[in-house]
């Protein structure tokens, strides 16, 4: 059984959000067209507490790219995004979510961030998502949405870690892409790791 996983579809993370990815929006009509070809459909959704260590406006001197030590992971400073119970927090309002079995919120330990769907940074704290899949008889996942080179790219690597059959369909992702082509590398990285790269028509007329 198959299962569609929507990673961080959130206003913070659309052009015009705190920490927007550029063309963010435009994985929302595709990701809308995938959710029909899927009976089993989970989201993640970033979930920050306003302290939270990963934000540069909490560190004295410190700005929005650079990296400190967090909890003994090497941690890049962000821009404040996606604080519990905001409007940035909340997935962009054009996304379907009627179909959705469950959602799975991660970054809320102000002392480590949390990319991966599946697993903290650190891979200290657990979402859940795994023994849900698995639960439900889930042996293959398809992974979309914000962002390629950083949430995508860890819930991807985090599910064939986890023993799934991984799919990345590219087209349904967009990149932070700090340093150009970084959306390239991560889908190389991912390649090599054991996922398969589609784009959204394979799957919405040849499957």
């Amino acid at each position: 059984m198959k299962a569609l996983i929507i990673v961080d579809v959130q206003n913070d993370f659309i052009p015009g959000g705190a920490l927007a990815v550029k063309e963010g929006d435009e994985v929302v009509p595709i990701i809308n067209e995938l959710q029909q070809k899927f009976d089993f459909i989970v989201a993640t959704q970033d979930w920050h507490p306003a302290d939270h260590g990963s934000f540069a406006a909490n560190h004295a001197q410190k700005s929005v790219g650079e990296f400190i030590e967090l909890n003994g992971v090497s941690q890049i400073l962000w821009p404040v995004h996606c604080v519990q119970g905001t409007k940035g927090a909340e997935f962009h309002p054009d996304l379907k979510t009627e179909k959705w079995k469950a959602v799975f919120k991660k970054g809320s330990n102000p002392k480590v961030d949390s990319y991966s769907g599946f697993f903290d940074n650190n891979r200290m704290g657990d979402t859940g998502l795994s023994a849900f899949l698995k639960e439900n008889g889930i042996e293959e996942v398809f992974v979309c949405g914000l962002a390629t080179d950083y949430c995508v790219k860890f819930t991807v690597l985090d599910a064939i870690s986890e023993g799934f059959k991984t799919t990345l369909i590219a087209d349904a992702t967009r990149a932070v892409n700090i340093q150009e082509n970084d959306d390239l590398k991560a889908i190389k990285e991912m390649s090599a790791s054991g996922a398969k790269v589609v784009y959204a028509d394979e799957i919405l007329y040849f499957s």
